[in-house]
């Protein structure tokens, strides 16, 4: 589940951000050696050129011929294009990698959440999984990749610069990093505010896009209800606290940086001082000065440098302890250590007096609840809110149960993988679930080899055939995001046809027929009687005369079972049934 937020950065953190991207580091190893090797010969060759310089003018100030000064010049040239080609080098290397890495963590995060069941998930909403992967996951990168190089070339570049300043004039070098400290304990000081204030933005940017989120997928229904201006308002609201927050944060960050540029400024000028009056008194040569300034100038880039990347680091720490928040999120659902062997057609389902309560739910959703599905058709009817789509999670193992609760063929689900299990069954929920995609491509979701003529076959089982023909593509028309573009029944009778094309020993169907008129679901019904021969098949249906034919039924009521028979013995005996009947009845006489 969800942890308390990123506290702030540590030790522990720190360890706890490198155990997880070592194994990724080092499946790119080869990347870091080839691009940190480009980048330090690039400093190198920077860090030559002063020298170059320097004998330029000292050349100059001893009278040397403009041959001597030709060459020099010509040198410059040469390492300059050197320096150019194996920049192109080390950011190849070393960006690739950092995008490499995202791809990985990407790749990584999608496998994780797939494993997670809608427990585990309770405490997530969509947008913020979005934002995971989305802009914390960039900050990841950046920190990886540039944040990564300036960090490293800041070390390399400052090191090696006062070396050469250091052979020059130690004194003046002295002079010259007097003010680093100051740098230093800014950045520490401030580091910690970025943190808690990096925490902020990113979760104000998961709430802006779940609403964005919210808002594409329902816009339908904000239009019903005239609500597009208290949406637009409630997204403007969490904008403005994004950019509140974004504010805060760049608040210490333009303190950081402007800083940073503060004490390179301050050692600019010490070193012009007390090396002008070195040069003066020519303690220190003309081109040495030069030389000197030049390697100040080099040195300026780390010193700012190290501003920049620490904003970097903190926000990329910041996002990673998120990702990793979610990476240690854990289903509830387990497969055993060692899994026992699948039991063998035909199949008996059987709940064993289940007890379920959804998280954060004190009532529970199924109560004391005992059922016995057998191969055939059973039909399930039940008031609303009865429990009749928990009961087909349970079954699904959508969520966990105790030992002994539940069996297929006498054998615990417990013991039984939960990817074996859930390849006996092909389940149509409620919704109708759909992609942007083809009418096709939709209906062989579960068999993406499916021939043309079986995805057809099952089309006509679900009596959708017609209808796919007749549009503008056949099944080749490709369908709006979670099939906009189709009725409510065609949605369903679609995610229907898709879990016939799977063939599958026990097909669990949850009142997936609510939005096709009576006389569809009367053909579909036949259809499904002539394939479900020696199946076992639930059908949950608000339309008790359309299940009249199952080979059982049961009615269920707060969460258990509380009658099953055939429909003529549950009209006789059971007064609840026997009311819906009536009433459906008559409805349907009125038409």
């Amino acid at each position: 589940m969800m942890g308390q937020g990123p506290q702030k950065p540590g030790e522990h953190q720190l360890k706890r951000a490198w155990v997880f991207l070592k194994p990724l580091v080092g499946r790119y190893a080869w990347r870091l050696v080839f691009g940190f090797l480009c980048l330090a010969v690039v400093d190198l060759l920077q860090l030559w050129i002063p020298r170059v310089m320097k004998h330029a003018v000292d050349g100059v100030s001893t009278g040397e011929d403009s041959g001597w000064l030709a060459v020099r010049v010509a040198q410059i040239v040469v390492l300059a294009l050197i320096i150019a080609v194996l920049r192109y080098f080390w950011r190849y290397f070393l960006l690739g990698f950092s995008r490499l890495l995202e791809k990985d963590i990407r790749r990584t995060m999608l496998a994780h959440v797939l494993t997670l069941d809608r427990t585990a998930l309770h405490g997530r909403s969509p947008g913020d999984i979005l934002a995971l992967s989305g802009n914390d996951l960039a900050s990841v990168q950046l920190a990886a990749g540039m944040g990564l190089v300036a960090f490293v070339d800041a070390i390399f570049m400052s090191l090696a610069a006062l070396a050469f300043m250091a052979a020059l004039h130690g004194t003046l070098t002295a002079v010259a990093v007097a003010p680093l400290p100051f740098l230093a304990l800014a950045t520490r000081s401030l580091s910690g505010r970025l943190h808690a204030r990096f925490v902020k933005v990113q979760e104000k940017f998961s709430e802006l896009t779940e609403c964005a989120r919210t808002t594409l997928t329902s816009i339908r229904l904000f239009k019903a209800y005239n609500q597009e201006e208290s949406q637009t308002a409630r997204f403007d609201a969490l904008g403005r606290a994004y950019v509140h927050h974004n504010l805060r944060a760049a608040i210490v960050e333009g303190t950081l940086f402007p800083f940073a540029g503060l004490v390179s400024n301050a050692s600019v000028l010490l070193v012009l001082y007390f090396g002008g009056l070195l040069t003066m008194h020519q303690a220190l040569t003309a081109g040495d000065f030069v030389a000197f300034m030049a390697y100040l100038h080099l040195l300026t880039w780390p010193m700012m440098a190290f501003g920049w990347v620490a904003n970097l680091f903190q926000r990329g720490l910041t996002s990673l302890q998120r990702i990793q928040e979610l990476l240690a999120d854990r289903a509830a659902l387990e497969d055993p250590p060692r899994p026992v062997r699948l039991p063998t057609a035909p199949f008996t389902l059987q709940l064993h007096g289940c007890t379920f309560a959804y998280p954060a739910m004190e009532t529970p959703a199924l109560q004391d609840c005992s059922v016995t599905l057998t191969p055939g058709i059973t039909g399930l009817v039940g008031p609303t809110g009865a429990g009749k789509s928990t009961l087909c999670a349970i079954l699904t193992r959508l969520y966990p149960v105790p030992r002994g609760a539940y069996t297929v063929n006498g054998c615990d689900v417990n013991d039984l993988g939960i990817a074996d299990l859930r390849s006996l069954m092909a389940y149509v929920p409620q919704e109708g679930v759909l992609f942007s995609d083809t009418v096709a491509a939709n209906i062989a979701f579960g068999k993406p080899d499916a021939t043309l003529e079986e995805i057809q076959a099952v089309a006509r089982a679900a009596v959708i055939h017609d209808e796919i023909v007749a549009m503008a593509s056949g099944y080749e028309t490709r369908l709006g995001e979670k099939g906009v573009r189709l009725s409510g029944g065609q949605r369903q009778r679609i995610a229907l046809a898709r879990a016939l094309l799977l063939d599958r020993p026990i097909l669990i169907i949850d009142d997936a027929l609510s939005a096709v008129d009576t006389e569809t679901e009367q053909r579909i019904l036949k259809e499904l009687a002539k394939r479900c021969q020696g199946k076992t098949c639930l059908i949950i249906s608000h339309r008790i005369a359309q299940l009249a034919d199952a080979h059982r039924l049961l009615v269920m009521d707060n969460g258990r079972i509380v009658d099953s028979g055939s429909h003529h013995d549950l009209l006789q005996r059971n007064p609840f049934y026997r009311t819906i009947h009536q009433h459906q009845t008559r409805m349907s006489c009125a038409r």
